[in-house]
């Protein structure tokens, strides 16, 4: 064939399809129930039925999330009840895939060579399926697509990838989706209409605490809870709960251990809205933060400081969407201003635990933001591997015009720490705190590098559960807030997808070793030991290239190496067509 016949006939999905495939099955818990003898099995490559695509999975990106299914085998929360020995998974849910066989029922809406990406989190009639969870997933060569990814409960899962986007780009969509997402939310700046609300607290003596807007007529909760509130304020709620039609329910007296009582007027789902009226004590916050529902907002309004900080639920935080702000009071609607997603521009940016896939993609999308900070700072715990950051987004960092700066903050003593990013920051403070990775103990530290009306966003994935002692002072006396963010939607991925396909963002960026198939277990075991700074891309149609960083990349194939960009440390789409025309059978 000629050059890039090879290729093009890739491209357009044709050409035989095997009777056989590799694929990589996880038969229970641990890297020794990882195929057969630390190889790949061989299956058949199955049929398409009249309501089924058959689709060949082009690239798929390793993500930690693979590894805790490794590591939990059917005891993950995603596979509770599959029995792994009967009916193993097979992972990978960062997936570029392609149609190479159509149902008869589907010959009107697809064909052969459609390229698609994947929303993994598929939902369908109500069950969470996911692609590479219950569903087969992208470290297999081929598999079948069906009605739940088709007909889903949010429709069809499958995004059409731009053209002229590469498979890498495509299959990077969703964990770039996720980092995406982090910055798009909007947030509530009201008690939440139809819901149930609490307000807690409040010295009889203490200021006469209001609310100018929230409960009125345009929108309001069914049903508010009020317990200890000081009487002007109960009388000013109650009076037009009652002109509303709002259900009121009052509740006295009651312990920190007492607080179950008052989320039984919840139907069990926990509060919308739970508003802390100071003074009161850090212990009785910690226990009703408890009784907050999914996407609900603790909102502590007192104008008297907490003596220490309070242990909160971080895992929450991020899974769960719930959000902590306050205000010095005393109208309590003045702590729902609006919070702000994006990160500020001209501003400070510190993101924590950026040495990771993750943390890279963050600080990329800061650098390539149109409207960007202007001071950026990486940092890790102590891995010099936040020095490889630096090294591959300086020249970007120039082109831009942010300074650019990596730290591991293990070299430093927490003061000395916190008196460098003075000096960075120019005695400011950081506008945003962005945490990619991080242990509940570091958080107390983080907040104090805050400035005024900062936002610090909870990315990483800390368990629920796990408690952080968090200063409330900086959120009612500095206007600081905590959010966090998980997973992404269908209509984050468009987004990434148009971004790449504009030249706006460059998911490639985030690249930082390839392989084939066979290397998938060496890239999981890479991916849990933490040896690359980026993510690992395997093609799983090239089976027996070995995991290669791409630093590497120019002592196996000159011809692909030389179009790498920034130094040879940067994947391009150029580079992988040369990758598939040099490897493909």
């Amino acid at each position: 064939m000629t050059e890039r016949e090879k290729w093009k006939r890739y491209r357009s999905g044709g050409g035989p399809i095997p009777e056989r495939q590799w694929l990589w099955p996880l038969y229970g818990a641990g890297f020794e129930r990882l195929g057969v003898d630390d190889q790949p099995i061989q299956a058949p490559v199955p049929e398409p039925r009249p309501d089924q695509l058959l689709v060949r999975h082009d690239a798929v990106g390793i993500c930690f999330s693979d590894v805790k299914i490794i590591r939990q085998g059917g005891e993950h929360p995603r596979l509770v009840g599959r029995d792994l020995e009967k009916e193993p998974v097979v992972m990978g849910h960062e997936v570029a895939l392609t149609v190479v066989g159509v149902g008869e029922n589907l010959r009107d809406q697809y064909r052969v060579g459609d390229r698609f990406a994947v929303q993994a989190d598929i939902y369908y009639k109500g069950q969470n399926l996911a692609y590479g969870y219950r569903l087969q997933g992208g470290y297999s060569q081929y598999a079948l697509v069906g009605e739940e990814i088709l007909h889903g409960d949010e429709g069809c899962y499958l995004l059409p990838i731009p053209e002229g986007l590469g498979y890498s780009e495509a299959a990077l969509t969703e964990p770039w989706a996720c980092v995406e997402a982090a910055y798009v939310i909007q947030y509530r700046t009201r008690l939440k209409p139809g819901g149930t609300a609490w307000f807690l607290g409040g010295s009889p003596d203490g200021p006469r605490y209001t609310l100018s807007r929230g409960l009125d007529a345009a929108a309001h909760p069914a049903r508010i809870v009020l317990s200890d509130v000081p009487i002007t304020l109960r009388d000013e709620l109650t009076d037009r709960a009652e002109t509303l039609g709002i259900e009121v329910v009052t509740l006295d007296g009651l312990s920190p251990e007492q607080y179950e009582r008052a989320r039984e007027h919840t139907g069990g789902a926990g509060f919308d809205d739970i508003i802390i009226l100071g003074p009161i004590a850090p212990e009785a916050v910690e226990a009703a933060a408890r009784h907050l529902a999914r996407g609900g907002i603790l909102n502590v309004v007192s104008p008297e400081p907490f003596s220490r900080p309070v242990a909160l639920d971080v895992g929450r935080l991020h899974y769960e969407h719930i959000t902590f702000v306050g205000s010095p009071g005393p109208d309590i609607a003045a702590s729902y201003g609006s919070i702000r997603s994006e990160l500020k521009p001209g501003g400070c940016a510190l993101f924590v635990g950026a040495a990771g896939p993750m943390g890279h993609m963050h600080v990329q999308r800061a650098l390539q933001l149109a409207e960007r900070p202007s001071v950026v700072v990486a940092t890790n715990l102590r891995s010099p591997r936040i020095h490889e950051l630096a090294a591959k987004f300086e020249q970007l960092a120039q082109r831009q015009g942010v300074k650019l700066h990596t730290y591991s903050q293990g070299n430093f003593t927490p003061e000395a720490f916190a008196e460098e990013m003075k000096i960075v920051t120019g005695g400011h403070g950081f506008d945003d705190v962005i945490i990619c990775a991080a242990s509940a103990e570091g958080l107390t530290d983080l907040v104090a590098l805050a400035a005024d009306g900062a936002v610090v966003n909870l990315f990483a994935g800390l368990p629920r559960g796990t408690l952080a002692r968090l200063d409330l002072n900086a959120i009612i006396q500095r206007g600081v807030r905590y959010v966090g963010s998980s997973g992404s939607s269908i209509d984050d991925m468009h987004r990434v997808m148009e971004k790449a396909a504009a030249g706006q963002l460059s998911p490639d960026g985030s690249v930082a070793a390839v392989a084939g198939l066979r290397a998938v277990k060496e890239g999981l075991q890479a991916v849990a030991e933490g040896r690359f700074p980026g993510k690992i891309v395997i093609y799983p149609q090239i089976l027996d290239f070995p995991l290669t960083p791409l630093s590497e990349l120019g002592e196996r194939l000159p011809e692909v190496a030389r179009h790498l960009e920034d130094g040879g440390r940067t994947w391009t789409r150029a580079a992988e067509i040369a990758f598939l025309e040099a490897l493909l059978p």
